[in-house]
């Protein structure tokens, strides 16, 4: 036998998988990076599940030992991205990430007395300096409505 043949019997494993990762492997690949929420890892993982109510299995072990967590995952999302989104914003994310109910609804009344706040200040660093003229404050307006706040703000901002 050649020297060649030896690496002929041995099975490589696909390229760009890696060695061929469990469900949870990958699962906590991703957890380590940021927290997902269950949605989430399944929509990611869905199509590396190879027998059905795979990826259920190790999603509910993973959960039970709470490296799945949704209220961690509120928490971050609100911690990160509440100084430069309103309310409506970050509701919109976390249903983008599967979460919705009671604990969403909480975590945004927590932040909605800072709401003027904190939409003073993504004015601020934007723009800085009131509107010269009808078509720069409807500019300034889009901004700050496409980032979540309330129009009510908007207008305390912009007067």
């Amino acid at each position: 036998m050649s020297e060649g043949s030896d690496d002929a019997c041995q099975p490589k494993p696909p390229a760009g998988l890696g060695f061929g990762r469990s469900l949870k492997g990958r699962a906590l690949q991703l957890l380590s990076q940021r927290e997902h929420s269950r949605a989430e890892l399944q929509r990611k993982l869905q199509a590396h599940e190879a027998t059905p109510g795979e990826l259920a299995q190790a999603l509910d072990e993973l959960q039970a030992r709470d490296f799945i967590n949704d209220g961690r995952v509120i928490e971050s999302v609100i911690n990160h991205r509440s100084s430069k989104l309103g309310a409506a914003r970050l509701k919109q994310e976390l249903a983008a990430k599967g979460l919705s109910g009671e604990a969403v609804a909480t975590a945004l009344a927590s932040i909605k007395d800072s709401e003027l706040e904190r939409a003073q200040a993504v004015w601020l660093k934007k723009f800085g300096e009131p509107a010269q003229d009808p078509r720069e404050r409807a500019k300034q307006a889009r901004f700050l409505l496409t980032r979540g706040f309330p129009a009510e703000v908007v207008n305390k901002i912009l007067r």
